[in-house]
């Protein structure tokens, strides 16, 4: 199993304003901090021809909703990359998989997670279609289904 670290504190991740222009770069561990600051993010589901949905559990590793059941793999567009790359990057570092995906929509959120920090993104949704079984990264994943 892939154990190779590939989430970093001083990645910098790309800050938009309510219309997602792009007005600047920050530390990821900046955008979490307290009410946090509004950057772009991504969320990829992952079915099966089955119609199954893969989830996955997050590792006791994350600053941020550790342990909690979630969607196949979500992330961040660093400062250099594009959505695109972005998408296909984490997909296999977190899952080892490779396959198209569809943009779905985006939306505006803020959520806190205790007192420690929070998520202030503007997420792009994707879907796509494997029948793969994943290869995960356990410093990303603790489980899935």
């Amino acid at each position: 199993m892939n154990k190779k670290k590939v989430s970093f504190d001083n990645e910098r991740l790309i800050l938009v304003d309510e219309n997602d222009s792009v007005i600047g770069y920050d530390t990821k561990a900046n955008c979490h901090k307290g009410e946090g600051i509004l950057h772009r993010a991504f969320s990829i589901f992952i079915l099966n021809s089955r119609g199954e949905l893969l989830i996955q559990k997050r590792s006791n590793k994350k600053l941020l909703w550790p342990n909690y059941w979630s969607n196949s793999c979500c992330s961040h567009p660093r400062e250099s990359e594009t959505m695109e790359q972005a998408i296909k990057r984490r997909l296999y570092e977190e899952l080892g998989l490779e396959n198209e995906l569809e943009f779905v929509f985006k939306f505006k959120y803020h959520v806190k997670y205790k007192d420690i920090g929070s998520e202030r993104e503007i997420c792009y949704v994707y879907i796509g279609y494997n029948n793969d079984l994943p290869v995960v990264n356990k410093n990303e994943i603790s489980e899935y289904k």
